[in-house]
Parts: structure tokens; C-alpha cells; sequence
């Protein structure tokens, strides 16, 4: 079996402005924003050392309904509020296998040169599961947890609504420091620092997001 590893995450939103001001007021720095070519997205982005947490929202939805990208069905889940809004890039922790982790097909974005594409799980039609997608280019390292304030990603807990999971989402929920429930909400549990400091900010309603520290 795979080891799996959470390489980042992202939130969709369409109040960018806004989740990346709270973010900012809470002290977290923001590293530099990307356009998405052909994908109709871009986003604003937060690194930590072993990790990223992206803000991703739609910049052109002609490109997104309709680039390469189309099939992911990005502003179909930001419209339909019982959408998962969250995104979920995997990368291998070993090189003991090179095979995908789970079924899907191949996205090859036009901001990566070819043959760098993007395995995307096959619950990607169903809009309730977060998009699981997986990096075969990126190889496998071991990242430095750093010492401080809002620096390392130590747990993820994702909630979704879904009853009954799909073999990718329960796959997915196998990676490192990673838990996928099912609750009655889409909602993202992000301790950051192993939570020493025991003090947590929900985020919500701006975004489906709680942070402990």
C-alpha cells in the first residue's frame, strides 16, 4: 500500500478578500499568489513548513467551465452549498510503489509543462467528497517541523456529509496526520504546532475552517 502524505489543502471560496484577512489578523503570512492558466482559478496561499493552505477561488468562469480543468467541477461547488469545498493534494512519503494511490484520470493543467499532470480520485464527480488529488511528480522528502507559532501542520480532521464514502475518500483518509469523518457539515479542523498553546479560532461563516495552536 501506498504511504500517503498530505503535500497541501485548499478551502473554495468566493470571498477571498475576506478569508485572507482573517488569516492575516490571526498572524498567519501569506506567501505569493498564482494565477491558474486555463483553469479559471487563482489563489492566495499560506505556507507552513511542512504544508500549504490555499485559498482558491474562481478568477474566470468561462475558463473554468470549460478549460481543462472543466471536469473538476470548481464552480459547482462553490455555488451548491452542500458541496465539499475543500481540495486535497497528495504526495508518496517513500518510493516503495510509483502506481496511483486511487482510480481516476489525468489532468494536465497548462501551467505545468507536460508530462507533469495532476491524478485526480474518480469521486471527483460526486460534490459532496472533497477532491482527492494526487502529485506522481513530486518525490518523496521529509519536511522539518519548525519551532514556533503557526510553522507546522501536526492534524487535519475533515468533515463531510457523505454517508457512505468512496473508496478514494476512505483511501485518502489513510494519509499521514490526516482524519475524514462524516458529520453533518463540511468543516476543516487544522491544528497547526502540535496545539501547545491550546487556543483555537473558528473561522466560520467566512470559512469552513477551525485553527488550533
Amino acid at each position: 500500500m501506498m504511504d500517503l502524505e498530505l503535500d497541501h489543502f485548499f478551502i473554495l471560496t468566493d470571498k477571498p478578500i475576506k478569508a485572507g484577512e482573517v488569516l492575516l489578523e490571526m498572524g498567519l503570512k501569506e506567501s505569493v499568489s498564482r494565477n491558474h492558466k486555463g483553469q479559471g482559478t487563482s489563489n492566495r496561499r499560506f505556507e507552513f513548513s511542512n504544508g500549504m493552505l490555499e485559498i482558491l477561488y474562481i478568477r474566470d468562469i468561462n475558463e473554468a467551465n470549460n478549460g481543462p480543468a472543466k471536469n473538476l467541477n470548481l464552480p459547482k461547488r462553490i455555488k451548491n452549498k452542500d458541496a465539499s469545498p475543500f481540495g486535497l493534494i497528495f504526495r508518496r512519503r517513500n518510493d516503495n510503489t510509483l502506481n496511483v494511490p486511487f482510480d481516476g484520470w489525468a489532468y494536465q493543467p497548462d501551467f505545468f509543462e507536460a508530462p507533469k499532470a495532476f491524478h485526480i480520485g474518480d469521486n471527483s464527480e460526486n460534490l459532496a467528497e472533497p477532491l482527492c488529488i494526487y502529485l506522481p511528480f513530486i518525490e518523496p522528502y521529509k519536511a522539518q517541523e519548525k519551532v514556533g507559532t503557526f510553522q507546522t501542520i501536526s492534524h487535519i480532521r475533515l468533515t463531510t456529509t457523505i454517508k457512505v464514502q468512496s473508496k478514494t475518500l476512505r483511501f485518502s483518509g489513510s494519509a499521514h496526520k490526516l482524519d475524514i469523518v462524516t458529520e453533518n457539515e463540511h468543516l476543516l479542523e487544522l491544528t497547526l504546532d502540535r496545539g501547545k498553546q491550546q487556543l483555537t479560532k473558528d473561522l466560520r461563516p467566512i470559512l469552513p475552517l477551525i485553527i488550533k495552536w
